[in-house]
């Protein structure tokens, strides 16, 4: 096998990696409009996608330095020279995989239509697509190399961790260099490494003919790492996941007690908040409520409980109520409400609702900080400290929106740490 093109490669991703990738625990069966959506991305890419492949085999291989030389061409991962060396490789298989262009374009549409949640899935999807390719270009390769008395081992990528992605440059030069077929479609590198369209990725196999070498060096059987459960040429179990091609941490999802989806927080974590986290970490147990709806946006209701500055100090309480959009719009906030308890009356002890209460009420109703804005926002929010429990002054009403805020921003981080 010298050079290969694929214009129709299999995308039939496994439920189970597409689950994975979604952040889905293995045992949870999505329903309602998660279900919908997953499927949803599943056909929209099976009718509109356009995958390929390209492969080419070169064995001008020099592992006699510290470096890794592939037909001149230098390369600086010491990791992979190693792992090439301990095998004895005397040829490398060099490829590219790539979902097509569509995906992305249509998934940047979708952002711009106010379409997170489809945008999510599809994202996901395209991801997903991506691995699948590299497992299954892994499996052509194993099917070659055992016809030929060799073995190939596990690919590395330009990225992965002991790769620098600048050499992401380097190996597609190489490719181009050496080809001899045109590429069914379009890719470019940019100077930073990444590559257009994203939802692609540039790998290397090493292949030996040493095949004890493999055999007795657990870390270089690709088996463990490859989720084609069926292949004839398995020689070890599966078992962990290959290298994410992206980053999908701040897309992926959690399961909130079995039941409500919300997405990975995309808000700061381990932030500097202006309230203590002693005093959040009890208001957000007992004071704040969080309801995950179905279009996974969020709703929050944070009882406020403080005193009158005057009148002998009359306890008083506000319910504080916060629609935010999904973490895939980074949970915008939509809509925001303050108002008096039901039957609660301590806010009519307030000096300011004596002496004018219509002028108390309508600001109250109507401030409103941070609308339209991200919840992350808040962190960079210097608002003024006023620790009165009464709603009287500009400031105090400010310091009570920069604490509730700052509260649902320390929950949502925490619940989604508990559930990832």
């Amino acid at each position: 096998m010298n050079e290969f093109t694929d214009i129709k490669p299999d995308t039939d991703v496994k439920e189970s990696e597409y689950k994975r990738l979604l952040g889905f625990p293995h045992h949870y069966e999505p329903d309602g409009r998660a279900n919908e959506l997953a499927d949803w991305a599943r056909q929209w890419y099976k009718e509109n996608g356009n995958p390929w492949v390209y492969g080419i085999n070169i064995n001008d291989l020099d592992l006699s330095k510290e470096r890794l030389s592939i037909n001149g061409v230098e390369f600086t991962s010491k990791k992979l020279h190693h792992q090439l060396a301990k095998a004895e490789a005397q040829s490398v298989m060099l490829v590219i995989v790539s979902a097509g262009k569509e995906c992305e374009e249509m998934a940047l549409q979708l952002w711009e239509e106010g379409k997170p949640d489809e945008y999510f899935f599809l994202e996901i999807y395209g991801s997903a697509v991506v691995e699948h390719l590299i497992t299954t270009t892994g499996f052509r390769f194993c099917e070659w190399a055992d016809q030929n008395q060799m073995a190939v081992l596990p690919h590395y990528s330009p990225g992965y961790h002991g790769w620098n992605i600048e050499d992401q440059n380097r190996l597609f030069k190489l490719i181009q260099k050496n080809k001899t077929k045109d590429l069914t479609g379009k890719i470019n590198v940019l100077e930073t490494g990444m590559l257009n369209p994203k939802k692609s990725m540039l790998a290397l196999f090493g292949v030996t003919k040493y095949l004890d070498k493999v055999r007795n060096l657990r870390e270089l059987i690709p088996c463990q790492m490859c989720s084609l459960q069926s292949c004839q040429y398995r020689r070890v179990s599966y078992q962990h996941s290959r290298n994410q091609i992206e980053d999908v941490t701040n897309l992926q999802p959690v399961i909130i007690n079995d039941k409500h989806l919300s997405y990975q927080s995309v808000l700061t974590q381990n932030a500097k908040y202006q309230v203590s986290l002693k005093a959040l970490q009890k208001w957000s147990k007992e004071r704040l409520h969080l309801k995950f709806l179905d279009d996974f946006s969020v709703e929050a209701m944070f009882k406020y409980e403080g005193s009158t500055c005057s009148n002998m100090g009359r306890s008083l309480k506000f319910d504080y109520k916060v629609k935010l959009s999904s973490s895939g719009d980074r949970y915008k906030i939509n809509s925001m409400s303050c108002s008096p308890s039901a039957n609660d009356d301590g806010y009519l002890q307030m000096c300011e609702y004596i002496r004018d209460s219509d002028s108390l009420l309508n600001k109250i109703e109507n401030e409103k900080p941070l609308l339209g804005k991200p919840l992350d926002d808040v962190l960079n929010w210097k608002y003024q400290f006023s620790p009165e429990g009464c709603h009287c002054n500009a400031e105090s009403r400010e310091h009570k929106w920069g604490l509730v805020f700052e509260a649902i921003h320390y929950s949502l981080t925490q619940q989604n740490e508990q559930n990832i």
